[in-house]
């Protein structure tokens, strides 16, 4: 077990805030699923009071066997331990203030554990239909891995959440390669978790890695959540004629732009899970 964040195996960062960057909890979901399959134990919580406008994001009540106790919002760094190496999972929501201390404090952090890359997770509410593979879109700020992913340069221009501007400080402090990755969700089915979009999230941090992670129960969750879905849509025609035509937009996608990437990609997923 790690002792510190000096003593750390082969890490790999992965960053994932709740809030605006994270539609139908698909990108946190990753984290939470990370630290549910493996051994974790706490690295550090920063004092975040200057960081959260506590009108805004409130702290809870929780009970204890004591009583109940309120917990604060906090960003707290969390160690994986995969098989192969350590994975540096940084967690909490959104925060409302002071956010370039904040991601330059963090990517201070980061420089010192020597990550091979720090990897930004987000989601966002877009047309895509439920009935087809949710699209993962991608960037990185190192040529070799753009290559090696098949990730675009970052290109992105537009209002940001806290994962943009972390990218950013992470860039500014120096030898510290990053990956964004942004799932796709149906706006029309953003209001519980969508497993179809962390399972696709999941994939691609395989792919990062170049190793299996443990699924659990996730593609199960990920078919009943589109049978769900779809039992709710034919209940309703004028939704399920919306999201006929959104299909219909996603196979001439999927046509003019050929699937033989996604599915070498797949294959390969597939490959590392049944060796």
């Amino acid at each position: 077990m790690a002792s510190s964040w000096r003593s750390l195996n082969h890490p790999i960062v992965v960053v994932a805030f709740s809030g605006w960057n994270d539609a139908a909890d698909a990108a946190s979901t990753v984290l939470d699923h990370l630290a549910a399959h493996y051994p974790c134990e706490p690295l550090y919580a920063l004092d975040c009071e200057e960081f959260y406008d506590y009108q805004a994001t409130r702290p809870i009540v929780e009970r204890t066997p004591e009583g109940t106790s309120i917990a604060w919002p906090t960003i707290e760094l969390t160690c994986a331990h995969l098989p192969h190496r350590d994975l540096v999972l940084v967690s909490g929501p959104e925060p409302n203030l002071r956010w370039p201390t904040l991601c330059h404090t963090l990517a201070s952090a980061f420089k010192m554990m020597r990550p091979e890359v720090v990897v930004l997770l987000g989601a966002m509410l877009t047309d895509v239909p439920h009935t087809r593979p949710l699209p993962i879109t991608g960037s990185s700020s190192d040529a070799a891995l753009r290559t090696r992913l098949h990730l675009a340069d970052p290109e992105y221009e537009g209002p940001t959440g806290i994962i943009g501007v972390l990218g950013e400080a992470c860039l500014e402090a120096g030898r510290l390669r990053t990956i964004t990755l942004w799932a796709s969700v149906p706006h029309y089915a953003a209001a519980t978790p969508n497993p179809r979009a962390t399972l696709g999230l999941l994939g691609y941090l395989e792919d990062v890695l170049g190793d299996p992670v443990e699924l659990g129960d996730l593609p199960a969750q990920a078919r009943d959540w589109e049978k769900q879905v779809s039992e709710l849509v034919d209940d309703d025609p004028e939704l399920a004629s919306y999201v006929a035509e959104l299909e219909e937009q996603a196979d001439e996608e999927e046509a003019q732009a050929g699937a033989g990437e996604a599915l070498a990609a797949e294959f390969e997923r597939y490959l590392r899970h049944i060796s």
